[in-house]
């Protein structure tokens, strides 16, 4: 049997190579959908995937909150426990989405208010619904991946998802260029949708035949009342996070316009894709971390979270740096100048990234652990302070205003909240502990920012060459210096001589597993 390391190492990598590949497509049919359709498309687009997401508030955290449950039967190989959770699974998802079909119905007649140029379009009501039932659709057969998640099999469901985006995104790149028919490109994701959920449903009756069988027992009263009060606490933070994140679109469409929509979409589709990234890295290690919470003691989980927090910080320290400096000059490349925003934008998308990314570390052994309840009204809050100040700045300074909101209420509450619960309720340590390891990150982060941004700036005004070229060299020099300037900084750092130790260790295992292949071949 594979070790936590390895399978952490196994999901990590299988689903960054994966998200690295779904991007690539991913942004090649953005170039092709950019420049096929007007800019009108792109903003609803942007718009409905945002209004999709706060539908999504239907599924109030019943992933997260099961898959926690099954953590504690997988370990004890206790099979009519997980057959009883799975039931409840299946049922919660159907309700879930019929409730998605119901919200979106009803948000129909308020389309006009949300999209300012609403008059002027055509079919936004059908391609509306089309967004609706692809959503729902999500939310069909695929509840069984959960079960494979807690066997810590995550490279499984996310090696089928990224085969069928690649499909879907193939097929849609062929529809824009010879068709430019934007309905059918909304059908062929649909079907994809409904096909890559049937080919996982299919995957995990195979791996785990019990999920076939009819006779499963209801769960006790103790064991649902813990799963209710974790949805609800689950619940809260959904609501706070789709507010907070995904209603940037909606003050943008509602305040400035539906260009701008579009013109801010192609900067949320590379922020977010690099965000999805990092967001692997911790999803990989996710069912190790609730595994280790059941089976090892306190201070095994503080020496693995300290880990995960130095790497955590540093791979999203050289991400913003590289999103600040380079963002501008790839977004010109792909979709034209046109469509750039002014630094001081671009600064402040930089510093929502820095502070959402250092958060995953803490929140991976949040949800793992399940500390939910702990937490519950911080979502809500930092959402209801994210909406006033946004709605305030945003009518002055516009689409500035509304980035600067998320940021403020961010700072205010969840980047405190998050590692006092960790501290307090898991790790049982005072919070500074916390603190006197993320100020000097982020105060090194800073200087090698500083650093960084010295010489781009140097490098782009001693060449006359190209955008491209400029891209180009600013590239290398933010993926070389800030990483040179880290490790000179880190290298003799506790938790960086623990992370190298780890990364040996699992090469000996896969090197003394290739041995031991080898001999059985023999």
């Amino acid at each position: 049997m594979k070790s936590r390391t390895e399978y952490s190492a196994k999901n990590t990598t299988v689903s960054v190579i994966c998200r690295i590949l779904a991007i690539i497509m991913g942004y090649v049919l953005r170039i092709v959908f950019t420049h096929q359709l007007s800019s009108t498309y792109v903003g609803i687009n942007g718009l409905f995937v945002d209004i999709i997401q706060v539908l999504s508030l239907s599924e109030m955290g019943v992933g997260t909150a099961i898959t926690f449950a099954l953590y504690q039967p997988v370990a004890d190989g206790d099979i009519e426990k997980q057959k009883s959770l799975m039931r409840l699974f299946r049922h919660f998802y159907i309700g879930i989405a019929g409730a998605v079909a119901c919200f979106g119905m009803i948000l129909i007649p308020f389309l006009g208010t949300l999209i300012k140029d609403y008059g002027s379009m055509q079919y936004v009501v059908p391609i509306f619904l089309l967004y609706v039932t692809n959503a729902v659709c999500s939310y069909l057969w695929i509840y069984k991946k959960m079960l494979m998640d807690a066997h810590q099999l995550i490279y499984i469901g996310v090696s089928y998802q990224t085969i069928s985006w690649f499909i879907q995104d193939f097929l849609q790149i062929l529809i824009l260029i010879f068709t430019g028919n934007f309905i059918l490109y909304l059908v062929v994701q649909i079907v994809v949708t409904i096909a890559c959920n049937l080919l996982i449903s299919y995957k995990a009756e195979k791996l785990y035949p019990f999920l076939k069988e009819k006779e499963t027992k209801p769960l006790n009263k103790e064991d649902r009342k813990g799963i209710f009060q974790n949805i609800k606490a689950m619940m809260m933070h959904k609501l706070g996070e789709v507010v907070i994140n995904n209603t940037d679109n909606l003050l943008i469409s509602a305040f400035v316009g539906i260009v701008q929509v579009g013109k801010y979409s192609n900067y949320f589709l590379v922020i977010e894709s690099l965000n999805q990234i990092l967001t692997q890295v911790f999803q990989g290690i996710a069912a190790s971390v609730g595994n280790l919470g059941v089976t090892q003691d306190e201070k095994r989980v503080r020496k693995v979270f300290e880990t995960t927090l130095f790497i955590g910080q540093w791979m999203c320290s050289v991400i913003t740096i590289g999103i600040y400096e380079v963002i501008n000059p790839f977004i010109a490349i792909s979709f034209g100048k046109e469509y750039c925003f002014a630094m001081p934008i671009v600064f402040l998308l930089s510093l929502r990234f820095y502070l959402l990314g250092i958060r995953k570390a803490t929140q991976v052994f949040h949800d793992s652990l399940g500390l939910f309840y702990f937490d519950r009204y911080k979502s809500i809050a930092e959402a209801v302070l994210n909406i006033i100040i946004s709605l305030l700045l945003v009518q002055k300074y516009g689409v500035m205003g509304v980035f600067a909101g998320t940021v403020v209420s961010m700072l205010f509450v969840s980047i405190w909240v998050e590692p006092y619960v960790l501290y307090h309720y898991r790790l049982h340590l005072p919070v500074r502990t916390y603190y006197q390891k993320m100020i000097p990150y982020a105060a090194i982060t800073a200087i090698v920012w500083w650093i960084t941004h010295i010489l781009c700036d140097m490098a782009s005004k001693s060449g006359n060459g190209t955008i491209a070229v400029t891209f180009l060299v600013r590239f290398l020099i933010c993926i070389l210096v800030p990483n040179l300037l880290f490790l000179l900084c880190y290298h003799r750092c506790k938790a960086f001589q623990v992370a190298i130790q780890k990364v040996k260790m699992l090469l000996e295992q896969k090197r003394q597993q290739k041995y031991q292949d080898e001999m059985k071949r023999r």
